[in-house]
């Protein structure tokens, strides 16, 4: 491994640590909380998520104008950039299945691997039933292309 290639994991390390740690002081690890805030019509709306998304919008607006200035990025090569760009039925699809596991469960990839370490009985089985979908995505995707 080269210096390059340990400086790119410790900024992952670094990144993925503030984030879990963003994710866990904010409560949004706490499902019944983003439960809260998707439930409109409980009269117990709980606005906060909208001011975490608010934080993060103010913190990823300032970085992607450097990042649109910049060349290339410090640790590597190119930036890795989405593609595609068009709004079509896979994403329309996806965007709701997604929707439905995050209302239903009140979980995301980032908060639900963030949360495993609160101890939730719920949580490990929801992160390997989420992996699970990935790896099943994935699978049939690949059948679909040969």
């Amino acid at each position: 491994m080269t210096g390059l290639s340990y400086a790119r994991l410790a900024v992952a390390f670094l990144s993925g640590m503030i984030f879990g740690f963003g994710l866990s002081l904010s409560g949004m690890v706490d499902p019944a909380r983003v439960l809260g805030f998707l439930n409109l019509a409980s009269g117990h709306w709980d606005p906060s998520l909208m001011f975490v998304l608010g934080g993060a919008v103010l913190i990823a607006v300032p970085g992607v104008m450097l990042q649109r200035r910049m060349k290339k990025p410090a640790l590597d090569t190119r930036f890795h950039l989405p593609e595609k760009s068009a709004v079509d039925t896979r994403l329309i699809v996806g965007s709701a299945i997604f929707g439905i596991g995050w209302g239903s469960a009140g979980f995301c990839p980032g908060p639900a691997v963030s949360a495993l370490s609160i101890g939730l009985p719920s949580v490990p089985l929801f992160v390997v039933a989420m992996a699970a979908g990935m790896i099943l995505h994935d699978r049939l995707l690949m059948r679909k292309r040969l």
